[in-house]
């Protein structure tokens, strides 16, 4: 096969030298596989297989489990820390935990490698996500319909809560106003005071995708700002 874009989602041992991977591909989506030997001590694949490094890959298998074939690195790995490094694992979280397996998402995959871009920088991420999160929510016909659950506008006047069930908005308090709605349709998302509402959106969206069990770099995330907080007292 011809060598795929990926980028390294999740991975865990696999007996004494091997590994699980989770792959973010550009064209089969998520893919599972085995790579041999990338645990051993000295192995040149185990460098390469790391978070945020763009990435080269083959696979061999029918399966859903896939073997690695080919590996190599296409270009430098995004170096991440602290709130961005933590934002850089949310994506990873999320797009394991709602991606099929080998289900096309092009889009995902340019706005991911987008993410990586704009992660170093603080006042890029929160407009990076989002557009990452809503490309997801639309790739698996998950996306928010702006729309009231009765079938009409918003009322730009009125508050709004997210409707899981019809992925409309019902009246409802405290909300978020029609306005800011429309806005967020629009898809202006990193506008001024958009990006609570934008957010809060996302997140009621991904819920049912995600189920009860909560992501762990989101508890991360929360132990974080609790430790700034708790370092300005």
């Amino acid at each position: 096969m011809t060598p795929e874009p990926a980028f390294l989602l999740h991975k865990r041992p696999y007996r004494e030298t091997s590994a699980l991977v989770e792959l973010l591909t550009l064209h089969r989506g998520r893919v599972r596989a085995v790579a041999q030997g990338v645990q051993r001590p000295g192995s040149r694949s185990r460098g390469r297989l790391q978070p945020f490094a763009p990435l080269h890959v083959t696979w061999a298998g029918e399966g859903e489990l896939k073997r690695l074939r080919l590996m190599e690195s296409r270009g430098e790995v995004a170096l991440l820390a602290g709130e961005g490094l933590l934002c850089g694992l949310y994506a990873n979280e999320l797009l394991t935990r709602t991606l099929p397996v080998e289900f096309p998402v092009t889009e995902v995959f340019a706005f991911y490698t987008s993410l990586l871009e704009a992660l170093p920088r603080p006042g890029s991420r929160a407009g990076a996500l989002r557009r990452l999160e809503f490309t997801l929510l639309e790739s698996l016909d998950a996306a928010p319909r702006f729309v009231a659950t009765e079938g009409g506008e918003l009322d730009p006047q009125a508050r709004y809560v997210y409707d899981a069930a019809s992925r409309a908005f019902r009246l409802g308090q405290p909300g978020i106003d029609g306005r800011t709605l429309r806005l967020l349709a629009a898809g202006e998302w990193s506008a001024p005071g958009l990006a609570g509402p934008a957010k809060a959106v996302a997140r009621a969206a991904l819920a049912p995708l995600l189920g009860s069990r909560p992501l762990r770099s989101r508890e991360l995330m929360r132990e974080l700002a609790e430790t700034r907080r708790a370092g300005l007292r």
